[in-house]
């Protein structure tokens, strides 16, 4: 599989508009992966999956959100990407106080 070669700017772009999506419950963390592999990293499922030491059919299954992927294959499969699986609230609401409330202590903070 081939793509373009982004910029470190435009990869970096690509990948907070892919979190932006996924925290806004637009798409799925399996969407997210996939999209991140194909367009950003320019990998084959089966290039990807020897990567990160994980089988296609696991890598597979999680990009189709199927299945019940473990923790560790999960941080297994975004450690490339530089991403580590956590724990968000449900809540739309609460999620968005979260990121504001960051969003203001970092602005203090470069001050």
């Amino acid at each position: 599989m081939k793509t373009e070669t982004l910029t470190p700017e435009a990869r970096e772009a690509a990948l907070l508009e892919q979190l932006r999506r996924l925290l806004r419950g637009e798409l799925s963390e399996g969407q997210v992966l996939r999209h991140l592999r194909r367009e950003i990293l320019g990998m084959s499922q089966g290039d990807y999956a020897r990567l990160v030491g994980i089988s296609r059919r696991t890598l597979s299954d999680i990009e189709r959100d199927a299945g019940n992927a473990s923790m560790a294959s999960m941080d297994r499969v975004f450690r490339p990407l530089g991403l580590r699986v956590g724990l968000l609230p449900r809540q739309p609401a609460l999620l968005s106080r979260l990121v504001a409330d960051d969003d203001a202590a970092s602005a203090a903070h470069a001050r």
